[in-house]
């Protein structure tokens, strides 16, 4: 090894190790795919609060796994130290939808097939997960909770609100009471089969009632 081989870079040596034509298709295509997870990702959200932000990191993770495999599959020795590099990076940002997650692992298995030159199987993979998605996280396969908030003056009128809500719903539970001098506060999960809120309005003017409160309710729970 001579005085100029431990100065070379080979800087150089890797510009041409991808070629142009598939930086650009391989580019392209991540961004249309990445927007296709953008769109099934509006279509099937049913949080609380929607998060654009979180659409265009699918579409940004899509392209920047494409673009970091890219570069692995053209060196070996840069694969190498890129899970070297990957390994210290740690994400601090919470999940709160647990579809998310699926969200997130399908933008990076599609940046890493795409990148690998498996494109039909990028592309038919992702039409077919997307339309899984699609009929599956919007269909309704049990009725929506709801929740009911009440606050009553006293025993009687508490006992009279909850006589007439068990006949107007399919399903009433309560869910915590508490109780001061002068009301009674109730939490009453209800099931509603046909959508129609209009016993609500009848419920706040019985007498003894001086509040009613319907919640929609997105969590988990046991049906």
């Amino acid at each position: 090894m001579t005085f100029q081989d431990i100065f070379k870079s080979s800087f150089l040596e890797n510009v041409g190790s991808v070629s142009i034509l598939d930086m650009a298709l391989a580019m392209v295509l991540a961004f249309g795919i990445g927007m296709f997870l953008f769109l099934v990702y509006k279509k099937t959200f049913s949080g609380v609060m929607y998060s654009s932000s979180f659409g265009v990191t699918l579409i940004a993770l899509t392209m920047i796994t494409t673009l970091v495999i890219l570069a692995v599959t053209s060196n070996i020795v840069l694969s190498l130290g890129m899970v070297g590099a990957l390994s210290i990076v740690r994400f601090r940002t919470a999940i709160k939808e647990p579809l998310d997650i699926a969200f997130l692992f399908w933008a990076i298995a599609e940046g890493i097939v795409l990148a690998a030159g498996m494109i039909p199987l990028a592309v038919f993979g992702g039409v077919f997960i997307g339309v899984v998605l699609l009929l599956f996280v919007n269909r309704k396969s049990h009725i929506i909770p709801y929740l009911v908030v009440l606050s009553c003056t006293g025993q009687d009128s508490e006992r009279k609100a909850l006589e007439f809500l068990r006949k107007q719903v399919s399903r009433c539970i309560v869910k915590s009471k508490t109780v001061q001098r002068s009301m009674v506060e109730l939490t009453v999960e209800i099931r509603i089969k046909d959508e129609n809120t209009e016993f609500l309005n009848t419920l706040s003017g019985m007498d003894g009632v001086n509040s009613a409160v319907l919640v929609s309710y997105n969590g988990d729970y046991m049906g």
